[in-house]
């Protein structure tokens, strides 16, 4: 019959929980021993029951066992271990001194460079910061023309859109000129036309009705209409 895996918790039932206790550590005494028999090795093994019962297993002597342990528990890891925070103290120890005279120097640099406490330099040291002040000079010099190169090219891209936009502006002025000349043109010539025609016009008299008092009679007759005699 194949034994099921055991799962690792606390047991509930505290009958099986001790029956449970008493097999485990009844085997556990045994390996116990069966190590220290086969490899010589000094073993000393403590248990407690949940009742407070003391369980103990001993190669040798209990006491003894515990004296060995407090002996090589104590100094050797701690001794490494202080010793190698020892080590890195002192490096950052080193770490720091050596920036803090690295910042003094700067310092002290920066000082001269500004032209204050220059009396105890020697003819060298001054030599030095001419040398590191001429090669500032020349940066600067070298950015400043590209900042006035850049500028310039700016501005001219700048001109030369302006003087674009000017050209198509008067363009379209120009356009527009020829435009309001042609239309003038047009005027003027239909102004000739209206000349010419109202003076026939004004030449052309309406046909008069020699008798304005004649009168017209409207009369309405059956049959075929009366001649009048010519005397009426």
């Amino acid at each position: 019959m194949v034994r099921g895996k055991t799962e690792i918790k606390r047991i509930e039932n505290p009958t099986s929980r001790q029956v449970t206790f008493s097999k485990r550590r009844n085997g556990l005494l045994k390996k116990a021993f069966e190590l220290s028999v086969l490899c010589d090795a000094e073993v000393g093994l403590v248990v407690f029951s949940p009742r407070g019962k003391l369980y103990e297993f001993s190669s040798s002597s209990m006491q003894g066992v515990f004296e060995r342990y407090k002996n090589n528990s104590k100094q050797p890891p701690t001794s490494h271990h202080n010793k190698n925070i020892d080590l890195n103290i002192q490096q950052a120890k080193i770490e720091v001194e050596n920036l803090r005279k690295k910042i003094e120097l700067l310092d002290a640099s920066k000082t001269k460079l500004l032209g204050k406490n220059l009396e105890s330099c020697s003819v060298e040291e001054l030599q030095e910061i001419e040398e590191k002040l001429e090669q500032s000079l020349r940066k600067l010099r070298g950015q400043k023309i590209k900042h006035m190169e850049y500028h310039t090219q700016f501005l001219e891209e700048k001109i030369t859109k302006h003087v674009e936009k000017e050209t198509l502006l008067l363009s379209k002025n120009a356009e527009l000129l020829e435009k309001l000349v042609e239309q003038q043109a047009q005027s003027k010539e239909q102004s000739v036309v209206t000349e010419d025609i109202i003076p026939i016009r004004k030449e052309m008299v309406p046909i008069q009705i020699e008798d304005e008092n004649m009168e017209v009679e409207t009369e309405l007759h059956i049959g075929w209409p009366k001649r009048r005699s010519l005397g009426n």
